[in-house]
C-alpha cells in the first residue's frame, strides 16, 4: 500500500509520455530492450515517488479523509522502514542507467531533483501541479536521449505537452481533497482556479493539444496521428463541461483515471501516423 501497488494509474501517466518518446524518435516500434528498461524505470521512478510524497506530507495526510489510512500516516510503517524501501528503489532505478546510453546518465539525477521537489512545492505554489508536470514530462527526455542520443526540437514539444497534459489531470484529481486543502493551508490548482477550474484545465488541455500537433508536424506524421488528436479535442470538451457543474470526488477520480486512455490514444495515433 505504500507504493500504491493496488493502483498503478501513476505509473502508466508516467509510463506513456516516455513510450510517445521513444516510439518518435525510433520512428516506430522502439527497440524491446528500451521498452523493458522503460517500463520497469517508470514502475520504480513513480513507487519511489510516492514514497517521497507520504514521507513529506506524513503529517497533512493525517488530517485528510482520503489519506489518514495511508501506512505512514497511520503509523503502521516507520519512516525507517519507508526510507529503507526508497533507498532500494532508487538503487534498482540507477541500475537499469548502465543498459542506457551513456548520455542519459546526465539526465538522470534531474528526473531524482524534480521527483524530490514535488511534494514540497504545494507548500509554496499556487499551481504545484505543473512541478508534477515537469518531473513527469522529463521522462519523455530521457527516453528520446536513450534513442538517439542526442536531443532534437519534437522532444521539447512532448515534454512540454506532458508538462501541459499532468497539470490538467492532477488539478481534476485534487478536486477530491479541494476542502481539506483549503482547511489545512496546502495550496493547489483546484484552489487556485475555484469557479474558472474548467478554464485552467482547458487551458492546460490546449497547450498539450497544440504541442502533440506541433511535435507531429515536426516529425513529419501522417494523418491518423491528427485524426486522433481531433479526437482527444471531443473528449476533453466533455471533461470540461463536467467541470462547469459541481463534481463530487469519486467523480474526479474517474475522471483523472481516464486520462490513460487519452496517453494510450495518443500513442496509437503516433504508430498509426508513422506508420501510415
Amino acid at each position: 500500500r505504500l507504493i500504491r501497488l493496488h493502483n498503478q494509474t501513476g505509473t502508466y501517466l508516467l509510463l506513456l509520455p516516455t513510450f510517445w518518446a521513444l516510439v518518435l524518435a525510433a520512428q516506430g516500434f522502439p527497440p524491446l530492450h528500451l521498452t523493458a528498461i522503460f517500463i520497469l524505470g517508470s514502475f520504480l521512478m513513480r513507487s519511489a515517488g510516492v514514497i517521497l510524497n507520504d514521507m513529506a506530507d506524513q503529517s497533512f495526510d493525517r488530517k485528510v479523509a482520503r489519506t489518514t489510512t495511508r501506512p505512514l500516516a497511520s503509523g503502521e510503517l516507520s519512516r525507517q522502514q519507508a526510507l529503507i524501501l526508497l533507498l532500494l528503489l532508487l538503487f534498482l532505478a540507477a541500475g537499469l542507467l548502465w543498459f542506457l546510453d551513456p548520455v542519459v546518465l546526465w539526465f538522470a539525477p534531474w528526473a531524482l531533483l524534480l521527483a524530490a521537489l514535488y511534494p514540497f512545492s504545494k507548500r509554496w505554489i499556487q499551481i504545484p501541479q505543473a512541478v508534477l508536470g515537469l518531473a513527469f514530462g522529463w521522462g519523455t527526455i530521457m527516453a528520446w536521449v536513450a534513442v538517439r542520443g542526442r536531443l532534437d526540437t519534437p522532444v521539447w514539444c512532448l515534454f512540454g505537452a506532458t508538462a501541459a497534459w499532468a497539470v490538467a489531470y492532477d488539478t481534476i484529481y485534487a478536486i477530491q481533497d479541494r476542502d481539506d486543502d483549503r482547511r489545512i493551508g496546502v495550496k493547489s490548482a483546484a484552489l487556485l482556479f475555484g469557479p474558472y477550474i474548467h478554464v485552467g484545465v482547458g487551458t492546460a488541455l490546449s497547450i498539450m493539444l497544440l504541442l502533440l500537433g506541433a511535435a507531429g508536424w515536426l516529425a513529419g506524421i501522417g494523418w491518423p496521428y491528427y485524426a486522433t488528436l481531433l479526437g482527444l479535442v471531443l473528449f476533453f470538451s466533455v471533461q470540461i463541461g463536467q467541470l462547469r457543474g459541481s463534481i463530487s470526488p469519486s467523480q474526479a477520480f474517474g475522471m483523472f483515471r481516464a486520462h490513460v486512455w487519452v496517453g494510450a490514444a495518443v500513442l496509437v495515433g503516433l504508430l498509426a501516423g508513422l506508420l501510415s
